[in-house]
């Protein structure tokens, strides 16, 4: 399903999974799989919120982490949870086929972020003003696969502004996916429509002030979503590491969204709709 793809991109990559047996980790590690050049998820230098969170769970847990680290691109799965290399992916949509998910420990929405000296106020796609503006999206995959923002801007014919820039840009850079929301900062383009822990986290370090806005009308482009609950992933059927995350994630709820908002992570509530337990 393109949403889903397009959201599992935005927060690890492009996944393709296959089986493979699995390792038992040493005593004492909670070993997770992670990229080294993913802000505001995850790098090497461990600065990422997924990094704090997998810091938070070991104590819990009262292990120490390791890491596996790999770029979270097409092959991320089978080359690390899958064989068995590491036991934990921090950030995966809820419900994820590839993987055991936990209940959710956050969701957030696609925003828009706009120069504070442009006086813009964007929070609907529907504004009449994005048939004129200049407006940055992330594409994502090697085939360019538009994100929901796109495809709603697409079906209100608001094509030749629209720029896109790729979600894992250059490798050898850090923090590829900076490029959209810096490219706002330049005044390359008006407005970017960013998956919101990309967008939040980069404005805040941004030198230009910016402004960002959730995006309020997402629910009229159904079926595209724009709100996404986020999970802990670990190997299909290993239900032990799963109950252990949802009680840490239980009793750590508040310590969780007081470290994502640190990071700008915009949080919005779950449906009142929603059934509890695994989405």
């Amino acid at each position: 399903m393109r949403v889903r793809s397009n959201c599992i991109a935005l927060t690890f990559g492009a996944l393709i999974g296959l089986a493979s047996p699995a390792i038992a980790a040493a005593d004492g590690e909670l070993r997770v799989c992670a990229d080294p050049n993913n802000l505001p998820f995850s790098n090497q230098a461990e600065a990422g919120f997924e990094n704090k969170v997998a810091t938070m769970l070991a104590q819990f847990l009262g292990r120490q982490v390791s890491y596996t680290w790999w770029a979270q691109r097409r092959g991320f799965i089978r080359n690390t949870l899958k064989a068995a290399k590491c036991d934990v992916v921090m950030g995966v949509p809820a419900g994820y086929d590839l993987v055991e998910t936990t209940r959710p420990y956050y969701r957030s929405t696609y925003v828009f972020v706009t120069r504070q000296d442009k006086h813009l106020d964007l929070s609907s796609l529907l504004d009449p003003r994005l048939h004129h503006l200049v407006i940055g999206v992330h594409l994502v995959g090697d085939d360019g696969n538009n994100p929901p923002p796109a495809e709603a801007l697409g079906e209100q014919g608001i094509v030749d502004n629209v720029r896109g820039y790729s979600i894992y840009g250059d490798y050898r850079e850090p923090d590829p996916p900076a490029r959209l929301i810096e490219a706002v900062a330049h005044g390359d383009i008006d407005v970017a429509a960013a998956w919101g822990p990309l967008g939040g986290y980069f404005a805040r370090h941004s030198a230009v002030p910016l402004t960002v806005t959730a995006v309020q009308d997402g629910e009229r482009f159904a079926p595209q979503q724009f709100q996404f609950a986020i999970s802990m992933g670990v190997r299909k059927g290993d239900h032990a590491l799963r109950d252990q995350l949802d009680e840490f994630i239980d009793e750590h709820q508040s310590d969780i969204a007081s470290l994502l908002r640190s990071y700008g992570v915009p949080l919005v509530e779950r449906p009142a709709t929603a059934s509890g337990g695994h989405e």
